[in-house]
């Protein structure tokens, strides 16, 4: 059987390749597997489900939770929420299973499927797998009162919003030096998704004065020009609302992209290595380590390697990043693209979180975002997509002699990394190095030699 699951659970176009019907199927397959590797001390065991603001969500959240009811699991249905909310109550809620309707920073047309087992963690590939083995099998299906029951669970927003603002060390309602008129100002760009309703909340509540863009979810507008893939419209808004920060979530406020006071970017590898250091300091940072991917920033390893903070990198996707913090058990680690996880607090990355933790380090040093993110140089990057090529070839001599000559051009200047796509026949060359001219020379460079060398 092919893989129903991506990197991210299951993906695809909304009624197109992620029907209805795969949806209730899904349910009915995820309710097996789960409570099968699970104990649970009720009569029935419990799955929580939320979604993101995309239309489509409400016919497949209908299909999911009916595949999941008619399997004998109740069903709580926590309305809009952020995909670390349903983590959360999964969690909280003693559920067996958890469930996500969304596809995240993805366009609206897309949706997709993330089940989450217990404590709120996502499946590793061996679950997932026995999840697609049993898609569309035939069934004893319980029948009388054994059904599940479906109820909302009503005060999803309140109680997600109180526990973010629980997770910080105090109030954020302090001034800080670079604006010196009236209290800590942020604006929050919640991409008109799952955020748009707790983001602002969590904010007001940790005493932050909150000026909110992009929280007018109509079931269209989701990632359209707003959010973490989108920063023009926050960049603006700081600027012109004279504020301290500015926050970017995506559609499932998983992630979180940051601008500072003058409308800059700071990008997930700056704010990791901001909450690395504000996490060292209070000495809640374990082994004084943080897990990154390959992705990340040369100028980001050499910044906490100079500060004494072991960086260890895995391979490309928050899964991979997850599971090195729990073998090691680690408590901060992310990726350059915001998705930051905070262990102490969270099961996986949390946008709104992230962003709360990191106004907390500006209100506790009083410096500025700007002074904060400085703490790292991020060197010239060059990503060059080589497509209609063997992507099982990157072992090839002749393109591993190339490369090996380009390293050793940079020496320990730069950094070279070849990667066959997961999903498309194409490899991705990536170079860093000290100017950008020299990036892209040498990344053109390797670009022309995978075509040559990995011609189909």
């Amino acid at each position: 059987m092919p893989r129903i699951f991506g990197t991210d659970g299951v993906r695809g176009l909304a009624n197109g390749t992620l029907t209805a019907e795969l949806a209730l199927d899904l349910g009915v397959a995820a309710a097996r597997v789960l409570v099968d590797h699970g104990e649970y001390s009720r009569q029935r065991p419990l799955a929580v489900v939320g979604r993101d603001t995309r239309i489509s969500g409400q016919f497949l959240e209908h299909a999911v939770v009916a595949g999941l009811a008619a399997s004998g699991v109740d069903v709580y249905r926590l309305r809009v929420l952020p995909t670390p909310g349903v983590a959360y109550f999964t969690d909280a809620l003693d559920a067996d299973i958890g469930v996500v309707i969304s596809a995240s920073h993805n366009a609206m047309p897309d949706n997709g499927i993330k089940f989450l087992a217990r404590g709120g963690v996502k499946l590793d590939d061996a679950l997932e797998r026995e999840i697609e083995e049993h898609v569309g099998e035939d069934w004893q299906r319980p029948t009388g009162a054994d059904v599940g029951r479906v109820r909302p669970y009503q005060p999803t927003v309140e109680e997600y919003a109180a526990h973010l603002v629980r997770t910080l060390d105090g109030p954020l309602d302090e001034r800080l030096p670079d604006r010196t008129s009236g209290p800590l100002r942020v604006v929050l760009d919640c991409a008109h998704g799952a955020a748009s309703e707790v983001g602002p909340r969590a904010f007001l509540d940790a005493g932050v004065e909150v000026v909110t863009i992009g929280a007018e979810p109509d079931g269209l507008n989701i990632n359209d020009g707003y959010g973490s893939t989108h920063l023009e419209r926050l960049q603006r808004a700081v600027v012109d609302h004279g504020a301290h920060a500015g926050f970017a979530v995506d559609g499932d406020a998983d992630r979180c992209l940051a601008v500072d006071a003058t409308g800059a970017v700071v990008d997930g590898d700056q704010i990791l290595a901001v909450l690395a250091l504000a996490m060292r300091d209070a000495g809640r940072l374990v082994d004084d380590t943080v897990v990154a991917t390959v992705m990340s920033n040369l100028g980001f390893v050499q910044a906490l390697t100079a500060a004494g903070i072991t960086v260890r990198q895995t391979a490309v996707g928050d899964r991979y990043v997850l599971e090195d913090m729990r073998a090691g058990g680690y408590n901060l680690g992310g990726e350059q693209s915001g998705h930051v996880i905070m262990r102490d607090h969270a099961t996986t990355g949390d946008g709104l979180l992230t962003a709360l933790h990191v106004l907390q380090r500006m209100v506790t040093t009083g410096r500025s975002l700007r002074d904060l993110a400085s703490v790292m140089t991020r060197l010239p990057q060059v990503l060059v997509n080589v497509p209609d090529v063997d992507k099982d070839r990157c072992d090839d001599p002749g393109l591993l002699e190339a490369v090996e000559a380009e390293k050793a051009l940079l020496g320990t200047t730069g950094r070279v990394l070849l990667r066959p796509s997961g999903t498309e026949a194409l490899v991705r060359v990536m170079v860093e190095a000290p100017t950008s001219q020299l990036a892209h020379d040498v990344a053109d460079r390797l670009a022309g030699v995978v075509r040559t060398r990995l011609a189909l």
